[in-house]
């Protein structure tokens, strides 16, 4: 993505790069057809022009591919600060670019890119700036509403090849459906309102029921294709239709999932809800027909899964699934979410203890990349503010240092893609663009700043406001291809609140603390939890034992800017104090 953005001044993906046999690279470009398409040069035709040019102008190619190099390595020596007004330029970008009559941004294809949701969530909650939560509340409708989504099965496919969000690539992929719902439930926290929170059950639905193994890993991917047709597990006929639910119940199901004799792809459809909306008193009704065509739909040949077990992917979705148990008080998806860690830690660690990246039918390999560490400490932060238990705490602790250790640029900091003890390439490569899915930098900033303010070891926020400064001019070139870490610089920037929850065994009144904590949207509060039942969580963070309950009642302090409020004992106390 780095060559990409060299040589084209943007990122994007899908990405193609061209290299020399030595590996070096002479031209790049993102999203090509297979053949010419409105303008927009086609893979075949490109591959032609590249195989004419690497005969005929070989040496011209050369030298520019050292020069790509050379560009590269330089890049690395720009340290400077994230402008002030960073945020409300991405902001900018983003209203500019946004369809407001199908939600997204941009034309086709359209990608969920659920962090920049993220991102706007977070810059409506700083600056009150209403048209950057319609945005995100009517992209997060659009998607759920299209056929980009399954409404038969559940889960969100790859990208939409229209504006539409109507005509998929029908591939299901596992960080697309965590990343996704996060976003859900993120807007559910805002809104309230109750379809964001059924989108995100519905994802773990289909995720626990289609993409887990047997021993709790998950697994990354299902194809497009059945019976070498892409899509063709998916569509339907009225006839198809009618046969599962009767002439009449098949009719209604029909008009309003825009299945038609015409069709709306390739003479077949794919249900969806673009010019339609289920009556609320419908629901049950629609609720039924689902089930049984999802019944007859089961009996078709399936696509191919691709079964194996991503760290990196499995991360994502534990901090979906520990997100989803926090904020829809649901232990489903929470003791889902401890499966897959326990997988993990069980099954992709190697002999010296060195994490890997891929596990299939009892075969581990590949040492973890940045973000297989990155992402899997974001899911154990997330399981700890959702369980408690200081082991997810630690764990992430212990693999943030040995990510450190392996991957740091100490020279001019950042996180190099692969660690000190992986393969060599021409140039030891750090990835920042947050593209289908966020950087490992990106998500590692937060990780860091989350950590340092959790447990006083403010070495680690250091090493994030470094990073800032080494990518500082990739950000400042593309605000809106760096949202993740934005949303990291956000939580750097803003007022944090640190919570620390002091009660005593068995006591009722700390579940009634814990709930109103977690009743709102507060990207920018971070939670400890100390207890008879967790006695541990003084080793990890000693200054826990200066906060204590106050006369046999669990007591909330709040601290912000290292100063710590009066503590609060009350529920509607508390309540009141979170909001100012």
């Amino acid at each position: 993505m780095n060559v990409c953005q060299v040589l084209t001044g943007h990122g994007g993906w899908p990405l193609s790069i061209f290299m020399t046999p030595d590996k070096k690279p002479f031209f790049a470009g993102t999203y090509f057809p297979k053949n010419d398409r409105m303008g927009i040069i086609g893979f075949i035709t490109l591959l032609d022009r590249v195989s004419s040019a690497w005969q005929n102008n070989r040496e011209d190619l050369m030298n520019s591919s050292s020069q790509i190099v050379d560009a590269l390595r330089k890049s690395e020596d720009v340290q400077g600060d994230i402008p002030k007004d960073i945020f409300d330029k991405a902001y900018s970008t983003f209203k500019y670019s946004f369809d407001n009559k199908y939600g997204g941004f941009g034309s086709a294809p359209k990608f969920p890119t659920p962090h920049n949701l993220y991102f706007l969530l977070r810059y409506w909650y700083i600056t009150g700036e209403e048209f950057a939560l319609e945005m995100v509340e009517k992209t997060l409708g659009a998607m759920r509403n299209g056929g980009i989504y399954d409404h038969i099965g559940f889960g969100f496919c790859r990208y939409s090849t229209d504006k539409e969000w109507l005509v998929p690539h029908f591939e299901k992929m596992l960080y697309d459906n965590a990343l996704l719902a996060i976003a859900y439930l993120e807007a559910y926290q805002v809104t309230k309102k109750e379809e964001y929170a059924d989108t995100a059950k519905e994802i773990f639905t289909y995720v626990l029921r289609d993409m887990t193994s047997e021993s709790g890993g998950l697994f990354s991917a299902e194809d497009a294709d059945s019976e070498g047709i892409e899509g063709k597990f998916y569509v339907w006929t009225p006839d198809e239709i009618k046969k599962v639910l009767g002439d009449n119940n098949g009719e209604l199901f029909c008009k309003t999932f825009d299945i038609s004799y015409d069709g709306n792809f390739e003479g077949l459809n794919i249900p969806n809800l673009i010019n339609m909306s289920v009556e609320v008193d419908k629901k049950e009704f629609f609720k039924k027909c689902r089930q049984k065509l999802f019944d007859y739909r089961e009996n078709r040949i399936h696509p191919y899964k691709d079964d194996k077990v991503l760290t990196a992917w499995n991360g994502l979705m534990i901090a979906a699934m520990a997100i989803g148990g926090r904020v829809l008080s649901n232990t489903k998806y929470t003791n889902a979410a401890e499966k897959v860690v326990s997988f993990i830690f069980n099954n992709l660690f190697d002999e010296g203890g060195r994490l890997l990246a891929r596990y299939r039918d009892g075969d581990a390999a590949f040492k973890a990349y940045i973000d297989d560490y990155a992402f899997l400490v974001w899911g154990l932060l997330e399981l700890y503010q959702t369980t408690y238990k200081p082991h997810y705490l630690e764990k992430s602790i212990n693999l943030t240092k040995e990510a450190i250790r392996l991957f740091w640029d100490e020279e001019n900091g950042g996180f190099y893609l692969y660690g000190s003890d992986g393969e060599q390439l021409i140039i030891r490569p750090k990835e920042i663009y947050d593209g289908a899915m966020p950087s490992g930098n990106s998500v590692f900033a937060m990780n860091l700043i989350k950590l340092a303010r959790l447990t006083g070891q403010y070495q680690f926020e250091e090493y994030a406001q470094k990073m800032f400064k080494v990518f500082s001019s990739s950000v400042s070139q593309v605000p809106s291809g760096h949202t993740f870490l934005l949303c990291s610089h956000m939580f750097f920037k803003h007022p944090t609140k640190e919570l620390v929850i002091s009660g005593v065994n068995e006591q009722l009144d700390s579940e009634s603390m814990i709930d109103v904590v977690r009743e709102g949207f507060n990207p920018f509060a971070l939670t400890l939890y100390y207890t008879d039942i967790y006695p541990e969580l003084l080793r990890i963070v000693p200054i826990i034992q200066d906060y204590k309950p106050i006369d046999g009642k669990t007591a909330v302090y709040i601290c912000e800017n290292f100063t710590c409020q009066t503590p609060v004992t009350d529920p509607d106390v508390l309540r009141q104090s979170l909001l100012q």
